[in-house]
């Protein structure tokens, strides 16, 4: 019975730790991992709501919008300036404009 309580102890005293950093590493890393999905979905949900709101203007007017402070003024638009940068570029009134949502808190490559 003493060689149970030993080898008990001994996990105890080594095993129990390392268990227990596991998890946590574990933990931090699942959501480190939530985050990045959710920053993703947010710059998807602006690249979606550009597209919509470039699209009902086109319906409304007859035209796609000349710039995006144009869709914040006239559509309602809500863009985190901060947080991202858009590169706008229209062709023609009669064509859906060409744009990049770029995340300005994204790491250098």
């Amino acid at each position: 019975m003493r060689k149970k309580k030993r080898i008990g102890g001994a996990f105890r005293a080594v095993g129990l730790p390392l268990l227990i950093v596991t998890v946590l590493v574990a933990f931090f890393t699942g959501i480190s991992g939530l985050r990045g999905g959710s920053e993703d979905e947010d710059k998807r949900h602006l690249e979606e709501s550009i597209r919509r709101v470039a699209a009902a203007c086109y319906a409304a007017e007859g035209i796609y919008p000349p710039t995006i402070d144009y869709m914040k003024e006239h559509y309602g638009l809500i863009v985190d300036e901060d947080r991202y940068t858009i590169d706008y570029i229209i062709f023609a009134s009669n064509l859906m404009p060409d744009f990049t949502v770029l995340d300005n808190n994204s790491p250098k490559k």
